[in-house]
Protein backbone atom coordinates (compact mmCIF):
# COMPACT_ATOMS: atom_id res chain seq x y z
CA UNK A 1 0.00 0.00 0.00
CA UNK A 2 1.51 3.51 -1.23
CA UNK A 3 1.80 5.84 1.24
CA UNK A 4 -0.56 8.82 0.81
CA UNK A 5 -0.62 12.13 2.61
CA UNK A 6 -4.68 11.97 3.17
CA UNK A 7 -7.67 9.73 2.12
CA UNK A 8 -8.37 11.64 -0.99
CA UNK A 9 -5.18 10.50 -2.64
CA UNK A 10 -5.44 7.14 -1.44
CA UNK A 11 -9.36 6.84 -2.89
CA UNK A 12 -8.18 8.36 -5.97
CA UNK A 13 -5.02 5.98 -6.71
CA UNK A 14 -7.04 3.32 -5.40
CA UNK A 15 -9.55 3.85 -7.85
CA UNK A 16 -7.12 4.71 -10.63
CA UNK A 17 -5.16 1.37 -10.19
CA UNK A 18 -8.17 -1.29 -9.61
CA UNK A 19 -10.91 0.83 -12.37
CA UNK A 20 -11.94 -2.48 -13.76
CA UNK A 21 -12.53 -4.93 -10.68
CA UNK A 22 -15.42 -4.83 -8.38
CA UNK A 23 -15.40 -2.85 -5.52
CA UNK A 24 -18.42 -3.54 -3.57
CA UNK A 25 -21.61 -5.68 -3.65
CA UNK A 26 -24.67 -4.90 -1.48
CA UNK A 27 -28.45 -5.89 -2.03
CA UNK A 28 -27.91 -7.51 -5.53
CA UNK A 29 -25.83 -4.05 -6.70
CA UNK A 30 -22.28 -4.15 -7.77
CA UNK A 31 -20.02 -0.84 -8.10
CA UNK A 32 -16.21 -1.02 -9.61
CA UNK A 33 -13.68 1.08 -8.64
CA UNK A 34 -13.93 3.27 -11.80
CA UNK A 35 -17.95 3.46 -10.74
CA UNK A 36 -17.16 4.34 -7.33
CA UNK A 37 -14.31 6.93 -8.68
CA UNK A 38 -16.78 8.44 -10.39
CA UNK A 39 -19.87 8.60 -8.21
CA UNK A 40 -18.25 10.14 -5.38
CA UNK A 41 -16.58 12.62 -7.56
CA UNK A 42 -20.33 13.82 -8.78
CA UNK A 43 -21.07 14.16 -5.48
CA UNK A 44 -18.23 15.46 -3.87
CA UNK A 45 -18.59 18.31 -6.65
CA UNK A 46 -22.04 18.99 -5.55
CA UNK A 47 -20.75 19.12 -1.86
CA UNK A 48 -18.21 21.58 -2.98
CA UNK A 49 -20.58 24.08 -5.62
CA UNK A 50 -23.57 23.61 -4.57
CA UNK A 51 -24.37 22.65 -0.76
CA UNK A 52 -22.85 25.78 0.55
CA UNK A 53 -20.77 23.30 2.88
CA UNK A 54 -17.35 24.66 3.32
CA UNK A 55 -13.95 22.33 4.43
CA UNK A 56 -14.33 21.37 7.87
CA UNK A 57 -17.78 20.86 8.40
CA UNK A 58 -19.33 17.73 10.09
CA UNK A 59 -21.77 15.75 7.92
CA UNK A 60 -23.66 12.93 9.84
CA UNK A 61 -23.99 9.48 7.62
CA UNK A 62 -26.62 7.35 9.11
CA UNK A 63 -26.99 4.77 7.03
CA UNK A 64 -27.05 0.95 7.00
CA UNK A 65 -24.25 -1.14 4.74
CA UNK A 66 -25.48 -0.32 1.26
CA UNK A 67 -23.19 0.79 -1.33
CA UNK A 68 -23.87 4.56 -0.53
CA UNK A 69 -22.28 4.55 2.34
CA UNK A 70 -18.60 4.08 0.37
CA UNK A 71 -19.85 6.67 -1.94
CA UNK A 72 -20.68 9.34 0.40
CA UNK A 73 -17.51 8.86 2.68
CA UNK A 74 -15.21 9.30 -0.24
CA UNK A 75 -17.06 12.06 -1.33
CA UNK A 76 -16.83 13.75 2.09
CA UNK A 77 -13.52 13.24 2.18
CA UNK A 78 -12.51 14.18 -1.74
CA UNK A 79 -14.87 17.64 -0.68
CA UNK A 80 -12.83 18.42 2.60
CA UNK A 81 -15.38 16.93 5.05
CA UNK A 82 -15.37 15.49 8.57
CA UNK A 83 -17.13 12.87 8.83
CA UNK A 84 -19.77 11.80 11.70
CA UNK A 85 -20.69 7.95 11.84
CA UNK A 86 -23.68 7.71 12.99
CA UNK A 87 -26.04 4.23 13.85
CA UNK A 88 -28.84 3.84 12.26
CA UNK A 89 -30.91 2.08 15.19
CA UNK A 90 -30.07 5.26 17.18
CA UNK A 91 -32.84 6.86 19.15
CA UNK A 92 -34.11 10.74 18.24
CA UNK A 93 -32.86 11.36 21.71
CA UNK A 94 -28.87 9.66 21.21
CA UNK A 95 -29.25 11.18 17.31
CA UNK A 96 -30.09 14.97 18.86
CA UNK A 97 -27.19 14.43 21.28
CA UNK A 98 -24.90 13.49 18.80
CA UNK A 99 -25.75 16.08 15.97
CA UNK A 100 -25.32 18.85 18.32
CA UNK A 101 -22.46 17.74 19.75
CA UNK A 102 -20.22 17.64 16.55
CA UNK A 103 -22.21 20.69 15.38
CA UNK A 104 -23.72 18.56 12.21
CA UNK A 105 -24.53 20.81 9.30
CA UNK A 106 -25.45 17.98 6.82
CA UNK A 107 -26.76 14.33 6.88
CA UNK A 108 -26.97 11.85 4.29
CA UNK A 109 -30.06 9.40 5.98
CA UNK A 110 -32.03 5.87 4.88
CA UNK A 111 -35.24 7.46 4.08
CA UNK A 112 -36.54 4.70 6.53
CA UNK A 113 -35.21 7.00 9.14
CA UNK A 114 -36.22 9.94 7.44
CA UNK A 115 -39.85 10.59 10.25
CA UNK A 116 -37.11 9.88 13.79
CA UNK A 117 -34.86 13.12 12.23
CA UNK A 118 -37.82 15.10 11.64
CA UNK A 119 -38.86 14.87 15.24
CA UNK A 120 -35.56 16.71 16.40
CA UNK A 121 -33.87 18.31 13.75
CA UNK A 122 -35.16 22.05 14.07
CA UNK A 123 -33.41 21.29 17.48
CA UNK A 124 -29.81 20.96 15.50
CA UNK A 125 -27.47 22.87 13.32
CA UNK A 126 -28.48 20.57 10.32
CA UNK A 127 -29.05 22.69 7.18
CA UNK A 128 -29.21 19.92 4.55
CA UNK A 129 -30.88 16.23 4.15
CA UNK A 130 -30.13 14.28 1.76
CA UNK A 131 -31.86 10.42 1.55
CA UNK A 132 -30.65 7.25 0.24
CA UNK A 133 -32.47 4.44 -0.31
CA UNK A 134 -31.29 0.86 -0.62
CA UNK A 135 -33.37 -0.07 -3.42
CA UNK A 136 -35.60 2.29 -5.30
CA UNK A 137 -35.55 6.19 -5.13
CA UNK A 138 -36.49 7.23 -1.78
CA UNK A 139 -39.90 8.95 -1.07
CA UNK A 140 -38.87 12.97 0.21
CA UNK A 141 -40.23 15.30 2.68
CA UNK A 142 -40.10 18.82 2.24
CA UNK A 143 -36.98 20.38 1.36
CA UNK A 144 -34.85 17.11 1.44
CA UNK A 145 -32.70 16.40 -1.50
CA UNK A 146 -32.31 12.68 -3.30
CA UNK A 147 -28.53 11.23 -3.34
CA UNK A 148 -29.13 9.51 -6.66
CA UNK A 149 -30.64 13.17 -8.20
CA UNK A 150 -27.42 14.93 -6.06
CA UNK A 151 -24.81 12.64 -8.00
CA UNK A 152 -26.74 13.59 -11.43
CA UNK A 153 -26.64 16.93 -10.81
CA UNK A 154 -22.90 16.88 -9.65
CA UNK A 155 -21.97 15.54 -12.89
CA UNK A 156 -22.97 18.79 -14.70
CA UNK A 157 -20.80 20.96 -12.30
CA UNK A 158 -17.10 21.89 -13.18
CA UNK A 159 -14.44 19.30 -12.26
CA UNK A 160 -13.58 18.47 -8.80
CA UNK A 161 -11.18 20.25 -7.07
CA UNK A 162 -10.00 17.94 -4.51
CA UNK A 163 -9.58 18.67 -1.13
CA UNK A 164 -5.93 18.04 0.00
CA UNK A 165 -6.38 17.49 4.01
CA UNK A 166 -2.84 17.14 6.25
CA UNK A 167 -2.22 14.00 7.98
CA UNK A 168 -3.13 15.98 11.07
CA UNK A 169 -6.63 17.73 9.73
CA UNK A 170 -9.92 15.70 11.13
CA UNK A 171 -11.35 13.06 9.20
CA UNK A 172 -13.63 11.16 11.33
CA UNK A 173 -15.55 11.86 14.71
CA UNK A 174 -15.85 8.13 15.54
CA UNK A 175 -18.28 8.59 19.08
CA UNK A 176 -17.63 5.86 21.16
CA UNK A 177 -20.74 3.90 22.91
CA UNK A 178 -20.61 5.77 25.56
CA UNK A 179 -20.44 2.83 28.33
CA UNK A 180 -18.85 5.68 31.00
CA UNK A 181 -21.50 8.00 30.38
CA UNK A 182 -22.48 10.57 27.72
CA UNK A 183 -21.17 9.58 24.25
CA UNK A 184 -18.03 11.57 23.37
CA UNK A 185 -16.36 11.50 19.67
CA UNK A 186 -13.19 10.78 19.26
CA UNK A 187 -11.43 12.66 16.67
CA UNK A 188 -9.30 10.54 14.32
CA UNK A 189 -6.91 12.49 11.53
CA UNK A 190 -6.64 11.59 7.86
CA UNK A 191 -2.81 10.55 9.26
CA UNK A 192 -4.83 8.07 12.07
CA UNK A 193 -6.53 6.20 9.90
CA UNK A 194 -4.10 5.77 7.14
CA UNK A 195 -1.63 4.40 9.49
CA UNK A 196 -3.65 2.16 10.45
CA UNK A 197 -4.97 1.01 7.06
CA UNK A 198 -1.23 0.74 6.45
CA UNK A 199 -0.28 -1.26 9.26
CA UNK A 200 -3.22 -3.99 8.82
CA UNK A 201 -2.26 -4.38 5.33
CA UNK A 202 1.40 -5.13 6.47
CA UNK A 203 -0.13 -8.37 7.96
CA UNK A 204 -2.83 -8.97 5.32
CA UNK A 205 -0.10 -8.66 3.01
CA UNK A 206 1.08 -12.38 4.12
CA UNK A 207 -1.89 -13.57 3.10
CA UNK A 208 -4.03 -12.01 0.43
CA UNK A 209 -2.84 -11.13 -3.30
CA UNK A 210 -4.25 -7.36 -3.90
CA UNK A 211 -6.75 -7.17 -6.31
CA UNK A 212 -7.78 -10.88 -6.12
CA UNK A 213 -9.70 -11.12 -3.22
CA UNK A 214 -13.59 -11.08 -1.93
CA UNK A 215 -14.69 -10.85 1.64
CA UNK A 216 -17.96 -10.55 3.38
CA UNK A 217 -18.26 -7.42 5.32
CA UNK A 218 -21.50 -8.27 8.46
CA UNK A 219 -20.03 -5.63 10.51
CA UNK A 220 -21.99 -2.18 10.12
CA UNK A 221 -19.79 0.28 8.18
CA UNK A 222 -20.29 2.88 11.17
CA UNK A 223 -18.24 0.83 13.44
CA UNK A 224 -14.38 2.40 13.14
CA UNK A 225 -13.35 -1.81 12.84
CA UNK A 226 -15.00 -2.12 8.96
CA UNK A 227 -14.83 1.56 8.17
CA UNK A 228 -11.21 1.19 8.61
CA UNK A 229 -9.96 -2.39 7.76
CA UNK A 230 -12.52 -2.62 5.07
CA UNK A 231 -13.14 0.86 3.25
CA UNK A 232 -9.97 1.92 3.72
CA UNK A 233 -7.69 -0.56 4.49
CA UNK A 234 -9.10 -3.86 2.05
CA UNK A 235 -10.67 -1.30 -0.42
CA UNK A 236 -6.21 -0.26 -0.93
CA UNK A 237 -5.57 -3.73 -1.58
CA UNK A 238 -8.21 -3.51 -4.79
CA UNK A 239 -10.51 -6.49 -2.87
CA UNK A 240 -14.58 -7.37 -3.60
CA UNK A 241 -16.12 -6.30 -0.56
CA UNK A 242 -19.63 -7.76 -0.02
CA UNK A 243 -21.49 -5.33 2.33
CA UNK A 244 -24.25 -7.44 4.71
CA UNK A 245 -26.86 -5.02 5.49
CA UNK A 246 -28.47 -6.81 8.23
CA UNK A 247 -26.44 -9.36 10.11
CA UNK A 248 -28.98 -10.26 12.44
CA UNK A 249 -30.77 -11.49 9.75
CA UNK A 250 -29.07 -15.05 9.38
CA UNK A 251 -31.42 -16.18 6.24
CA UNK A 252 -30.84 -13.37 4.07
CA UNK A 253 -27.12 -13.24 5.19
CA UNK A 254 -26.33 -16.68 4.02
CA UNK A 255 -28.72 -15.65 0.56
CA UNK A 256 -26.05 -12.98 -0.42
CA UNK A 257 -22.90 -14.52 0.30
CA UNK A 258 -24.09 -17.91 -1.08
CA UNK A 259 -22.97 -16.73 -4.88
CA UNK A 260 -19.80 -15.97 -4.15
CA UNK A 261 -16.32 -17.21 -3.59
CA UNK A 262 -15.35 -15.93 -0.40
CA UNK A 263 -11.77 -15.28 0.82
CA UNK A 264 -12.17 -13.50 4.26
CA UNK A 265 -14.66 -12.99 6.23
CA UNK A 266 -14.89 -10.06 9.30
CA UNK A 267 -16.71 -10.93 12.13
CA UNK A 268 -17.49 -10.78 15.80
CA UNK A 269 -18.13 -13.59 17.85
CA UNK A 270 -21.67 -13.73 18.56
CA UNK A 271 -21.73 -13.76 14.54
CA UNK A 272 -19.66 -16.83 14.43
CA UNK A 273 -21.88 -19.00 16.99
CA UNK A 274 -24.78 -18.15 15.49
CA UNK A 275 -23.77 -18.59 11.61
CA UNK A 276 -22.18 -22.16 12.70
CA UNK A 277 -25.36 -23.35 14.13
CA UNK A 278 -27.00 -22.19 10.47
CA UNK A 279 -27.82 -25.08 8.44
CA UNK A 280 -28.06 -23.21 5.37
CA UNK A 281 -24.30 -21.61 6.14
CA UNK A 282 -22.85 -25.41 7.18
CA UNK A 283 -23.71 -26.09 3.62
CA UNK A 284 -21.35 -23.44 1.92
CA UNK A 285 -18.39 -23.93 -0.12
CA UNK A 286 -15.65 -22.60 2.02
CA UNK A 287 -12.42 -24.19 0.05
CA UNK A 288 -11.19 -20.68 -0.66
CA UNK A 289 -11.29 -19.44 2.57
CA UNK A 290 -8.29 -17.68 3.82
CA UNK A 291 -8.60 -15.50 6.55
CA UNK A 292 -11.23 -14.80 8.75
CA UNK A 293 -10.98 -11.75 11.91
CA UNK A 294 -12.42 -11.08 14.59
CA UNK A 295 -13.14 -8.00 16.48
CA UNK A 296 -15.25 -5.78 18.74
CA UNK A 297 -15.74 -8.49 21.57
CA UNK A 298 -13.61 -11.23 23.19
CA UNK A 299 -13.25 -14.56 20.81
CA UNK A 300 -14.14 -17.90 23.04
CA UNK A 301 -12.35 -20.89 22.34
CA UNK A 302 -16.11 -22.28 21.53
CA UNK A 303 -16.35 -19.58 18.81
CA UNK A 304 -13.29 -20.40 17.33
CA UNK A 305 -13.48 -24.24 17.10
CA UNK A 306 -17.04 -24.17 15.94
CA UNK A 307 -15.31 -21.51 12.98
CA UNK A 308 -12.66 -24.39 12.51
CA UNK A 309 -15.06 -27.21 12.60
CA UNK A 310 -17.49 -25.69 10.26
CA UNK A 311 -15.41 -23.20 7.56
CA UNK A 312 -11.74 -25.36 8.04
CA UNK A 313 -10.12 -21.53 8.78
CA UNK A 314 -8.53 -20.06 12.38
CA UNK A 315 -10.12 -16.80 13.39
CA UNK A 316 -7.72 -14.20 13.65
CA UNK A 317 -8.23 -12.36 17.04
CA UNK A 318 -7.35 -8.22 16.94
CA UNK A 319 -8.09 -5.77 19.60
CA UNK A 320 -8.54 -2.03 19.50
CA UNK A 321 -10.94 0.78 20.36
CA UNK A 322 -12.27 3.96 18.44
CA UNK A 323 -9.41 5.94 19.94
CA UNK A 324 -6.96 3.88 18.24
CA UNK A 325 -8.31 4.14 15.03
CA UNK A 326 -9.23 1.19 15.97
CA UNK A 327 -6.66 -1.57 15.65
CA UNK A 328 -3.76 -2.42 18.16
CA UNK A 329 -2.92 -5.33 18.21
CA UNK A 330 -3.37 -8.37 16.04
CA UNK A 331 -2.58 -12.16 16.35
CA UNK A 332 -0.42 -13.88 13.45
CA UNK A 333 -2.38 -15.32 10.89
CA UNK A 334 -2.35 -19.42 10.99
CA UNK A 335 -0.60 -19.25 14.54
CA UNK A 336 -2.81 -17.70 16.74
CA UNK A 337 -3.15 -17.98 19.96
CA UNK A 338 -6.30 -18.56 21.04
CA UNK A 339 -7.77 -16.34 24.30
CA UNK A 340 -4.68 -13.78 23.15
CA UNK A 341 -5.41 -10.30 21.49
CA UNK A 342 -2.08 -11.31 19.35
CA UNK A 343 1.03 -9.07 19.44
CA UNK A 344 1.07 -4.72 18.32
CA UNK A 345 0.77 -3.41 14.76
CA UNK A 346 4.31 -2.13 13.72
CA UNK A 347 5.21 1.31 15.13
CA UNK A 348 2.68 -0.01 18.08
CA UNK A 349 3.92 0.36 21.51
CA UNK A 350 1.69 -1.42 24.19
CA UNK A 351 2.25 -1.01 27.55
CA UNK A 352 0.72 -2.65 31.07
CA UNK A 353 0.53 -0.29 33.56
CA UNK A 354 -0.57 0.15 37.48
CA UNK A 355 -3.11 2.37 38.99
CA UNK A 356 0.16 4.83 39.09
CA UNK A 357 0.36 5.23 35.64
CA UNK A 358 3.70 3.05 36.24
CA UNK A 359 4.60 0.02 33.81
CA UNK A 360 4.48 -3.87 35.44
CA UNK A 361 6.50 -6.57 34.89
CA UNK A 362 5.67 -9.23 32.34
CA UNK A 363 3.15 -11.58 33.23
CA UNK A 364 1.15 -9.21 35.57
CA UNK A 365 -2.07 -7.69 35.00
CA UNK A 366 -2.92 -4.00 35.10
CA UNK A 367 -4.44 -1.54 32.66
CA UNK A 368 -3.43 -1.49 28.93
CA UNK A 369 -2.12 1.48 27.18
CA UNK A 370 -1.15 2.03 23.33
CA UNK A 371 0.75 4.43 21.88
CA UNK A 372 1.11 4.76 17.82
CA UNK A 373 0.39 6.90 14.68
CA UNK A 374 -3.23 5.57 14.85
CA UNK A 375 -3.76 6.67 18.17
CA UNK A 376 -6.44 9.49 17.84
CA UNK A 377 -5.82 13.22 18.68
CA UNK A 378 -8.06 13.21 21.84
CA UNK A 379 -12.01 13.58 22.10
CA UNK A 380 -13.82 15.93 19.96
CA UNK A 381 -14.13 19.30 22.75
CA UNK A 382 -13.15 17.28 25.76
CA UNK A 383 -10.22 18.67 26.88
CA UNK A 384 -10.59 16.97 30.48
CA UNK A 385 -11.62 13.61 29.09
CA UNK A 386 -8.49 14.03 26.64
CA UNK A 387 -6.25 14.83 29.85
CA UNK A 388 -7.96 12.14 31.53
CA UNK A 389 -6.99 8.97 29.13
CA UNK A 390 -3.78 10.35 27.51
CA UNK A 391 -0.48 10.21 29.57
CA UNK A 392 2.84 10.93 28.19
CA UNK A 393 1.36 10.01 24.49
CA UNK A 394 0.02 6.70 25.27
CA UNK A 395 -4.01 6.11 25.40
CA UNK A 396 -5.29 4.51 28.59
CA UNK A 397 -7.87 1.84 27.19
CA UNK A 398 -9.43 0.82 30.56
CA UNK A 399 -9.05 -2.83 29.79
CA UNK A 400 -7.34 -5.26 32.31
CA UNK A 401 -4.68 -6.87 30.45
CA UNK A 402 -1.18 -8.72 30.82
CA UNK A 403 1.77 -9.76 28.38
CA UNK A 404 1.73 -13.43 27.86
CA UNK A 405 5.20 -15.41 27.66
CA UNK A 406 4.89 -15.92 23.76
CA UNK A 407 5.04 -12.19 23.83
CA UNK A 408 1.44 -11.69 22.64
CA UNK A 409 -1.11 -9.71 25.07
CA UNK A 410 -4.30 -11.05 26.96
CA UNK A 411 -7.41 -8.79 28.13
CA UNK A 412 -8.21 -9.70 31.56
CA UNK A 413 -11.43 -7.67 31.58
CA UNK A 414 -12.58 -4.33 31.55
CA UNK A 415 -11.70 -2.16 34.55
CA UNK A 416 -15.44 -0.68 35.42
CA UNK A 417 -16.53 -4.82 34.80
CA UNK A 418 -14.56 -6.29 37.41
CA UNK A 419 -16.38 -8.36 39.98
CA UNK A 420 -14.76 -7.58 43.80
CA UNK A 421 -16.22 -10.86 46.01
CA UNK A 422 -14.90 -10.84 49.00
CA UNK A 423 -11.46 -8.59 48.23
CA UNK A 424 -10.68 -11.29 45.55
CA UNK A 425 -11.13 -9.93 41.78
CA UNK A 426 -13.44 -11.52 39.50
CA UNK A 427 -13.49 -10.99 35.62
CA UNK A 428 -16.24 -11.35 33.92
CA UNK A 429 -14.61 -12.75 30.75
CA UNK A 430 -13.30 -15.51 32.68
CA UNK A 431 -16.57 -16.70 33.76
CA UNK A 432 -18.33 -16.43 30.37
CA UNK A 433 -15.44 -17.97 28.92
CA UNK A 434 -16.02 -21.24 30.88
CA UNK A 435 -20.10 -21.26 30.86
CA UNK A 436 -19.82 -21.23 27.21
CA UNK A 437 -17.25 -24.73 27.06
CA UNK A 438 -20.42 -25.94 28.75
CA UNK A 439 -22.01 -27.95 25.43
CA UNK A 440 -25.47 -26.68 26.37
CA UNK A 441 -24.95 -23.16 26.77
CA UNK A 442 -24.73 -20.69 23.88
CA UNK A 443 -23.77 -17.56 25.38
CA UNK A 444 -23.45 -16.37 28.25
CA UNK A 445 -23.06 -12.73 29.95
CA UNK A 446 -21.80 -12.39 33.49
CA UNK A 447 -21.94 -9.36 36.01
CA UNK A 448 -21.54 -8.36 39.93
CA UNK A 449 -24.61 -7.31 41.97
CA UNK A 450 -24.35 -6.01 45.68
CA UNK A 451 -24.48 -8.24 48.27
CA UNK A 452 -24.72 -7.77 52.27
CA UNK A 453 -21.92 -10.21 53.27
CA UNK A 454 -19.95 -10.53 50.26
CA UNK A 455 -19.62 -6.82 48.51
CA UNK A 456 -20.33 -8.13 45.39
CA UNK A 457 -21.91 -11.57 43.74
CA UNK A 458 -21.23 -13.29 40.58
CA UNK A 459 -24.50 -13.66 38.34
CA UNK A 460 -24.61 -15.18 34.96
CA UNK A 461 -27.48 -14.62 32.08
CA UNK A 462 -27.22 -17.65 30.11
CA UNK A 463 -29.06 -18.96 26.38
CA UNK A 464 -29.10 -22.41 26.18
CA UNK A 465 -28.75 -25.21 22.78
CA UNK A 466 -30.00 -27.59 25.05
CA UNK A 467 -32.43 -28.12 28.37
CA UNK A 468 -30.09 -27.78 31.60
CA UNK A 469 -31.14 -26.92 35.32
CA UNK A 470 -29.05 -24.21 37.79
CA UNK A 471 -27.89 -26.96 39.77
CA UNK A 472 -26.40 -28.39 36.36
CA UNK A 473 -24.68 -24.94 35.15
CA UNK A 474 -23.24 -24.29 39.62
CA UNK A 475 -21.62 -28.26 39.43
CA UNK A 476 -20.33 -27.35 36.28
CA UNK A 477 -18.61 -24.14 37.17
CA UNK A 478 -17.45 -25.30 40.40
CA UNK A 479 -15.42 -28.04 38.18
CA UNK A 480 -13.74 -25.18 36.42
CA UNK A 481 -13.67 -22.50 38.83
CA UNK A 482 -12.05 -20.93 42.05
CA UNK A 483 -15.74 -21.16 44.35
CA UNK A 484 -15.75 -17.20 45.05
CA UNK A 485 -16.32 -16.80 41.17
CA UNK A 486 -18.88 -19.83 40.81
CA UNK A 487 -22.22 -17.62 39.73
CA UNK A 488 -24.09 -16.95 42.90
CA UNK A 489 -27.77 -16.53 40.66
CA UNK A 490 -27.93 -18.08 37.26
CA UNK A 491 -30.64 -16.40 34.76
CA UNK A 492 -31.55 -18.56 31.46
CA UNK A 493 -33.04 -16.06 28.63
CA UNK A 494 -34.22 -16.36 25.13
CA UNK A 495 -31.88 -14.09 23.98
CA UNK A 496 -29.02 -11.90 25.65
CA UNK A 497 -29.34 -7.73 24.95
CA UNK A 498 -26.27 -7.05 22.19
CA UNK A 499 -25.32 -4.09 20.90
CA UNK A 500 -25.78 -3.47 16.67
CA UNK A 501 -22.59 -4.84 16.27
CA UNK A 502 -23.30 -7.57 18.15
CA UNK A 503 -21.77 -6.61 21.54
CA UNK A 504 -23.54 -8.38 24.39
CA UNK A 505 -24.50 -5.21 26.64
CA UNK A 506 -23.72 -5.69 30.26
CA UNK A 507 -25.07 -2.52 31.54
CA UNK A 508 -28.14 -3.32 30.43
CA UNK A 509 -28.38 -6.43 32.66
CA UNK A 510 -26.93 -4.76 35.46
CA UNK A 511 -29.96 -2.20 34.89
CA UNK A 512 -32.50 -5.10 35.32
Amino acid sequence: MNTHDNLTQLIEHTCQTYAELPAYNSAGKTLSYAQVEQQSRYLAQWFQQQSGLVAGDRIAIQLPNIVDYPIVTYAAFRAGLIVVNTNPLYTAREMLHQFNDADVKAIVILDALADKLATVINDTPIKTVIVAAAVAEPTLQEGQFSLNELIRQGERLAPLNAHQASRDDIAVLQYTGGTTGVAKAAMLSHGNILANAEQMNERFDDILTPGQETGICPLPLYHIYAFTVNMVGLFAMGQFNVLIPNPRDLDALVKQIEPFDINYFSGINTLFIGLCMHPGFKALNFSNLKMTVSGGAALTHAAADAWMNTTGCTITEGYGLSETSPVATLNDFKKEEIGSIGRPLSNTTVEIWNENDEPVADGESGEIVVKGPQVMMGYWQRQDETDKCMKRGFFKTGDVGLKLPSGNYKIVDRLKDMIIVSGFNVYPNEVENVLCQHPAICEAAVIGAKDEKTGERVCAYITLKEQIDEQQVSDYCRENLSAYKVPKSIIFMEQLPKSTVGKILRRELRQQ
